[in-house]
This record gives structure tokens, C-alpha cells and sequence, in this order.
């Protein structure tokens, strides 16, 4: 096939470095992960359409060109002599398979002895004890197209703080930037806290289902591992927030604020990578009902990119987020049990940073 040829000669006659700066420049990731997942994929592709007319390490090539690049069905069609359609199923399939076949192998709530590394490095980061993962949301711009028309009747649901038509994407990160949880279920009007309490993670949370493991002991509380988040969160005692948002604490509690807001980069971080490497998410030309798994799909790639060690891009070039406005959120009344809690578990940890920080001090 010549559009095959044209791909891998292009690429497989030079040395790896230079071949794996090409295969990252064209496709997302080098030649070796994308030998990789194509040995992951290639059963479930062949599979999932025994009638597909392209081979299983073509389709994927040109899956991972649109997503890394942004491209639309349309486009790619034009560049490779291709019908829109296949383009499209081809896309829809090969994401369809990373959310669904690979997700488990690379999404994984940390437990154990990863559990623990997780909590190990974010002391190192922020010096604050039993911290393993930070949650953030970000909108994923959509383009509104023919195929999207059933939501053109109530785009104030889709519309997010920033203007344009959206879907949420919420994620975890730990201290290397992968992703431990991400979750898409509402559209980009949706507030950051709602979101969260509608998430699969937020029902594992308050049931104590996960991160119920290694806790510790902050001037008499009982500590379990817990995430932070900025004020659009809940303050409870598996989830804790800063005291304020412009420094107005006691020295203790602007402490503590710097320390978490620290661990907290890395989900803002994260998403930056994931949208500087999977630019099709800094506007999702995709159908509505494909959205939510091209989005989870580019999740799945961004881990195994981590990973495997990739090179990150240069942080000048990487997609900047908006800065947060929203509100602080509200206590539901469900939640008060929780809130009172971190409340005093904040406190708490805030005042044992503070005794620590004057320790180091004194020496």
C-alpha cells in the first residue's frame, strides 16, 4: 500500500534517536511505544472489525496522527486518498479500544506499594504527609458540527466559564504526572464540585472504598492517604483545599497553602502535557457521542507517555489553562460529617508543618 510505505520509510531508515524524534513529531510517541501498543491493540482491532480494509499498525498510525495533531476526519481523508467515513470509524474504533481494553492496564487507583511511592514523593514535593494524587477539571473544547445538532438546542448546559461549547474532563494525577482517575460526565457548564460529586470516584471516596490504607497519625487525628484540590472543591477529610486563595491565613495556614497548592500543580501540569501532546483535545472535532472517549483515550496515551519515559515537551510550548474563577463550594449537607473533619484535619497538619518549618529554622 502506498500510503503505508510512505509512513514507515519515512521514518525506519534512520538511527533511533533521529527515527524517535520523527515518530514523536508525527505521531505522539516513539517507535518503540508504538510498537508497543500495537502488539496491545492488534488482537482487539482485529477483533473489533475482522472486515476493516486497512491493517491494524496502518490504522493506528493514522489514529494517533489525529489525535496528536488535532486533525480533522476531513483532512486526514484529503491527505491520505481516503473516504471521511473510514477515517471516522477507523478513529472511533481505535479510541473506543483505548478507553475500554487498555484503560485497566493503565488507569489504576494506586494501592500498596505504589500507594506508598505516590505518598513518598509528594512529602518530598510539598512536605505535607500521606498525599497521593491531585484532582483538577478542565473544559475540552468542542466544534459544533451536524453531528453534534442534538445539543444545539441547549448549549447553555455545554457553554463553560470560559465561552465556548465544552465537555468537563476531571483527572487525579500522582507526583510524575499520570493520571490515576479521570472521569468525563458532564458537559462544560457543569461546576467543578458537582462534577466531582456525580464522578464513580467521589461514591469510592466517601464509602472508603479506596485509600483506606497507610494512615497516619497528625497530632492525635488519624490520617489516611487523601488528594487536594483548589477552593471550586469540597473540603473534606479525603479531599482537602487551601484555607483562602490570596494569602489572607495566619502564617501557618498560607504555609500549608503553599505546600498543597505545590502538589496541586501537577494536575494542572498534567493536563497541560496531555493537551500539548493530544492537541485534538484543544478543539474535539470529533461526533458528541464519540467525545467522552477520544478524551479518555488521549488519557490512556498520555500515561503510557509517561510511563515509558517519554521526553516532555519544552513547558513554554505546552497548552496553558485558564486561571481557576470559580467559586468556592459549597458543604452539602450530607457532607458535614466529612467537612468537620478535614476542617480539623487541616488545621491540624497546617500547625504541624508550621512547628516543622520553625524547627528547621532554629537549626
Amino acid at each position: 500500500m502506498e500510503i503505508r510505505h510512505t509512513i514507515y520509510s519515512a521514518h525506519l531508515g534512520h538511527g533511533p534517536p533521529l527515527r524517535d524524534a520523527q515518530w514523536r513529531a508525527s505521531y505522539g510517541l516513539s517507535y518503540p511505544v508504538f510498537a508497543s501498543l500495537l502488539d496491545q491493540l492488534k488482537p482487539h482491532i482485529l477483533h473489533a472489525d475482522p472486515s476493516l480494509p486497512l491493517p491494524p499498525d496502518y490504522a493506528l498510525s493514522m489514529v494517533l496522527s489525529r489525535l496528536s495533531h488535532g486533525l480533522s476526519a476531513k483532512t486526514l481523508a484529503r491527505r491520505y486518498s481516503l473516504d471521511p467515513y473510514l477515517v471516522s470509524k477507523i478513529t472511533n474504533i481505535l479510541t473506543r479500544l483505548l478507553a475500554t481494553k487498555l484503560y485497566p492496564q493503565f488507569l489504576q487507583i494506586p494501592v500498596s506499594h505504589r500507594l506508598l511511592q505516590i505518598i513518598h514523593s509528594f512529602r518530598d514535593l510539598t512536605s505535607l504527609p500521606n498525599m497521593c494524587g491531585a484532582i483538577d477539571a478542565s473544559p475540552v473544547n468542542l466544534t459544533l458540527n451536524r453531528n453534534n445538532a442534538a445539543m444545539e438546542g441547549d448549549l447553555s448546559a455545554f457553554r463553560c466559564r470560559q465561552g465556548f461549547p465544552a465537555l468537563l474532563l476531571q483527572v487525579v494525577a500522582d507526583h510524575r504526572k499520570v493520571f490515576w482517575d479521570v472521569c468525563v460526565r458532564a458537559p462544560g457548564g457543569t461546576d467543578d464540585a458537582t462534577h466531582f460529586r456525580d464522578s464513580f470516584l467521589y461514591n469510592k471516596l466517601i464509602s472508603a472504598e479506596i485509600l483506606k490504607d497507610s494512615v497516619v497519625s497528625v497530632r492525635g487525628h488519624h490520617v489516611r492517604p487523601y488528594i487536594v484540590g483548589d477552593w471550586c472543591y469540597p473540603l473534606m477529610s479525603f479531599l482537602l483545599t487551601p484555607f483562602s486563595s490570596n494569602g489572607t491565613g495566619t502564617p501557618a495556614q498560607n504555609s500549608f497553602d503553599a505546600a498543597l497548592m505545590r502538589g496541586r500543580s501537577v494536575a494542572t501540569q498534567a493536563i497541560g502535557l496531555l493537551k500539548g501532546r493530544w492537541r485534538i483535545l484543544q478543539n474535539l472535532n470529533v461526533g458528541l457521542n464519540h467525545a467522552p472517549q477520544t478524551i479518555v483515550a488521549c488519557c490512556v496515551l498520555h500515561n503510557i507517555c509517561q510511563i515509558a519515559g517519554e521526553p516532555e515537551p519544552d513547558p513554554s510550548t505546552l497548552f496553558k489553562e485558564p486561571k481557576e474563577t470559580g467559586a468556592p463550594a459549597r458543604v452539602l449537607e450530607s457532607e458535614k460529617s466529612f467537612y468537620y473533619f478535614g476542617e480539623s484535619l487541616r488545621q491540624a497538619m497546617a500547625d504541624d508543618l508550621q512547628e516543622r518549618l520553625h524547627q528547621q529554622r532554629s537549626r
